[in-house]
């Protein structure tokens, strides 16, 4: 979420109606109070790749403070960003200001003529950032009120430090919130540790930079989940730490008893994994190939091979992928686990011997193929592990 750089009360006029004893309160700022305004574009600015806003004190019509803030690429075509913050002076129609940008610590200038335009605003003049110079030329720009601009702001990061159970988060899935400064020695912390970092979430957006903070999203086994999460708490700079979403999804979803499948206090992997082979290769009319649990994620990957129908005579073999995962329903001690299915993926290929006819998988061959064999290995599974299915209307297993 953009953080605002400070705020100001607006003072409300009230009247009280004495026949029927009530307050009515006026919508309008009171004649001299202070108004905060926000603009949240400038066209063209940084060949329109800037994040800009602009936030004004105003005083009826009479502009008394203003502040522009602007996110941009750090270089041209780069992902990197760079900011600056600048309080800017006001003369009659003319606001400048000179700051550094929070980066690359290049010396800012900024020199702007700001001219209302019926209900409108026209921007013109110049901003420097180290060597580079960009023109402003900017018109028709409409402003903000204060909660048309909060509400216009992106929401927080999901974190959920104790979820109650895992249908709202998923069990593999943790959020790490981090102070910007400390992020890079946390992510180096992560190196040799079974956890699965998402790559987009290292990427420093305009949000991240105003806010101060950046939400690390991992994976990692649901059996050391909670561990990793109580561990990332202590850490330097680590804000809040927690389940947040992630590949559960609840239609795809059963709940059953674990203590047929649990050796004490440990999942009995090997026989999950034959299980949920079994079923899905009878579902699929296909036969197990491989399966292989992923300790950084806690994944089970199957595949399964069965001749391809399309053109019999060519010996075609399809190769079916499912993902799954397999969970205590909540954190903690639980009597009860979850398995989730993921859709088949399925590629087709030649493996006969000698000469291959090469294929190329079309996506939309392989999203059809799934469709169809999508159709019964949740509900096969749920009949072999005497399970539950997820009820989306009531929110309850059923």
């Amino acid at each position: 979420m953009r953080a605002p750089l400070f705020f100001l009360t607006v003072l409300v006029a009230a009247s009280t109606t004495v026949a029927h004893g009530q307050m009515k309160l006026s919508t309008k700022p009171a004649p001299g109070a202070n108004e905060v305004r926000y603009f949240t574009a400038i066209d063209g600015l940084m060949d329109g790749n800037a994040d800009v806003i602009l936030k004004e004190t105003r005083q009826g019509k009479t502009l008394t403070a203003a502040t522009l803030d602007v996110c941009y690429p750090a270089a041209k075509g780069s992902d990197r960003k760079d900011r600056f913050v600048a309080n800017l002076a006001i003369n009659g129609q003319t606001l400048t200001g000179t700051t550094q940008s929070v980066g690359s610590k290049l010396p800012v200038t900024i020199k702007l003529t700001r001219k209302p335009t019926g209900d409108n605003f026209e921007f013109k003049g110049q901003i420097s950032i180290g060597q580079t110079v960009t023109e402003v030329n900017s018109t028709d720009n409409s402003d903000l009120s204060e909660r048309e601009f909060q509400e216009s702001q992106s929401s927080d990061d999901s974190i959920t430090p104790a979820p109650k159970d895992f249908t709202e988060v998923s069990p593999e899935a943790i959020a790490v919130r981090v102070k910007l400064d400390a992020v890079a020695d946390f992510l180096k912390s992560l190196k040799g540790q079974d956890v699965e970092v998402s790559l987009s979430s290292l990427a420093v957006t305009c949000d991240v930079l105003r806010a101060g903070e950046q939400t690390i999203s991992l994976s990692a086994d649901p059996d050391r989940a909670a561990g990793l999460i109580t561990k990332f708490k202590s850490v330097p700079g680590v804000v809040a730490a927690g389940w947040t979403s992630g590949i559960i999804e609840m239609d795809r979803t059963i709940r059953f008893s674990a203590a047929p499948w649990r050796d004490g206090e440990k999942l009995n992997k090997d026989k999950l994994a034959s299980t949920i082979a079994n079923v899905l290769a009878a579902a699929l009319s296909a036969k197990p190939a491989t399966s292989v649990w992923n300790s950084a994620n806690g994944k089970l990957k199957l595949t399964f091979k069965r001749p391809n129908a399309l053109y019999p005579s060519l010996d075609l073999t399809d190769t079916i992928e499912v993902p799954a995962l397999v969970a205590s329903e909540k954190p903690g001690a639980s009597d009860r686990l979850i398995l989730w299915i993921g859709s088949p993926a399925i590629t087709t290929a030649d493996e006969t011997s000698g000469p291959a006819l090469v294929l190329a998988n079309d996506v939309s061959g392989d999203e059809e193929g799934a469709q169809k064999d999508d159709n019964g290995p949740v509900d096969a599974l749920t009949k072999e592990f005497k399970g539950q299915r997820w009820d989306a209307d009531k929110s309850v297993w059923k």
